[in-house]
């Protein structure tokens, strides 16, 4: 008995899946990128950010000092740009740095992405009431708090990186009161101030660089 009269079956005709957007390999991997630096969760501290900006200012809430709107204004600046740090850091460490050619600008985009949304949600904190230096000073000192931030977080990690805005917060703090000229206190300038706009883009440029070629520092476990 052979098998020589039997017939193979015919290739079954494979019915087409119509591709999803989200399944597209450059979209899957920007989206993955995005849930592995928690980017819905820091979108909404943001938002939340500019909430609490927006309550300070309508009840006029003071820190005690000559400059109440402003040195709450700084610290909404501030905690915008901890969110930001924060999410420089990568839970695969190693790994992801071996994943491909992207890597770089996947960094960039999120960082430069998170300060536009930091910028947003604080200036429409801000628009309906009176903040001395207006839009310009909230996009000077954001901007230059999120460099600092993303600096120290390739030093010390993403975890820690918090640490670098909240630091120099509370020393622009006594630049505020005290009145200081150093353009390297930029939140005590006025907002058309060139010397302290060049400072804050200065370390804001700096920080994308770094960011963008480096990451955030990975630890590893011992």
């Amino acid at each position: 008995m052979t098998a020589a009269g039997l017939q193979r079956p015919g290739p079954r005709a494979v019915a087409s899946r119509p591709r999803r957007p989200q399944d597209l390999p450059g979209l899957r991997l920007v989206r993955l990128h995005l849930a592995s630096r928690r980017v819905p969760g820091a979108l909404a501290a943001l938002a939340l950010c500019g909430l609490v900006l927006r309550a300070a200012l309508y009840w006029h809430w003071s820190l005690g000092s000559g400059n109440g709107a402003q040195s709450l204004a700084l610290v909404m600046e501030a905690g915008a740009a901890s969110v930001i740090a924060v999410t420089a850091q990568s839970p695969f460490g190693d790994p992801e740095r071996a994943t491909g050619r992207w890597l770089p600008y996947l960094r960039l985009g999120t960082a430069v992405g998170l300060t536009a949304a930091a910028f947003g949600a604080l200036a429409a904190g801000a628009a309906a009431e009176h903040l001395p230096g207006g839009i310009l000073d909230i996009l000077r000192n954001t901007a230059g708090l999120a460099g600092i931030g993303l600096l120290l977080a390739a030093v010390t990690g993403g975890a820690l990186a918090w640490a670098g805005p909240v630091m120099y917060m509370i020393v622009a703090q006594f630049a505020l009161i005290g009145d200081w000229p150093s353009p390297w206190m930029w939140p005590a300038r006025p907002p058309h101030d060139l010397g302290g706009a060049l400072c804050a883009g200065l370390v804001f440029a700096a920080g994308l660089v770094v960011a963008t070629v480096r990451g955030a520092r990975a630890f590893r476990e011992v």
